[in-house]
């Protein structure tokens, strides 16, 4: 389905029980929402499941290109408006933790729980700043593809690649087909995104943190320092994955997703 969001045609699913709790997935980067396929499928049965394409992905609209994440959350309370759902469990994952994050710290009172899936609060380092900027000219100049080959390399835990090749091929897939321009765009957005650490000790709702047990991207240690300063917050480290749990190990990080969901509303 598609709607028009801040001027620009977002792609979105809005699937299972309409009267159910709205758990909205928020993807990564330079993913789409296909990424959470495996989760819509499951939860579907019982929770009203939104997913959605961030702008230049996926089959949104990439507008001029220059984004912020200031614009992808401000797409997000436009498609809740749209959607007439007042609050939701916000699932992120890597960038979608990101967003989640900053959404909490402007507009709190959208959350009824928070998953924060292989993400971090701190900003980019002037090293971090540095190589985005380096990676968004190279994708324009090489293209999407080469890309893509490289980024699998590196969000993958190296068993992935004989283990889950599905996975492996559908993530290829999506980043190959996205916009170079849109890809750079965002690399840049993710650069200037402001620093949301000192946001965890504010949180105030339900919050789980997954992670995979061989996440390089962003480490388990890094998860666990989310889960201390976020009050009762729950960790949950997943098995045989990388920086893509929700995909190399989708039973597991299912399990634990649910289970999370089941102690709050019962279900």
């Amino acid at each position: 389905m598609q709607a028009l969001i801040n001027g620009l045609r977002m792609n979105y699913s809005d699937e299972g029980n309409r009267n159910g709790i709205p758990l909205l997935f928020i993807h990564g980067f330079p993913f789409s929402s296909a990424m959470w396929n495996p989760q819509w499928e499951y939860f579907a049965k019982s929770f009203r499941v939104i997913t959605y394409d961030i702008r230049g992905h996926g089959a949104s609209e990439i507008g001029d290109a220059q984004f912020s994440l200031e614009y992808f959350i401000d797409d997000i309370l436009s498609l809740l408006q749209y959607l007439h759902i007042p609050d939701a469990v916000f699932i992120g994952l890597s960038m979608g933790g990101y967003i989640a994050l900053r959404m909490y710290e402007r507009h709190p009172e959208k959350f009824l729980a928070l998953v924060l899936c292989d993400t971090k609060s701190e900003a980019d380092t002037n090293e971090a700043k540095i190589r985005r900027a380096q990676q968004a000219l190279q994708v324009k100049r090489e293209g999407a593809e080469i890309f893509a080959r490289a980024f699998a390399q590196a969000v993958f835990f190296e068993k992935s690649f004989q283990t889950n090749p599905n996975a492996v091929a559908s993530i290829k897939k999506i980043i190959a087909s996205t916009s170079p321009l849109a890809i750079a765009g965002t690399l840049i957005a993710l650069a200037a995104r402001t620093d949301t650490t000192h946001v965890l000790s504010t949180i105030s709702v339900p919050t789980l943190v997954l992670v995979g047990e061989n996440d390089t991207v962003t480490p388990v240690a890094n998860s666990r320092t989310i889960a201390e300063k976020i009050l009762n917050a729950d960790l949950k480290i997943i098995s045989s994955a990388g920086h893509l749990s929700n995909l190399e190990n989708a039973n597991e990080f299912n399990d634990a997703l649910e289970q999370f969901l089941h102690n709050i509303f019962k279900k």
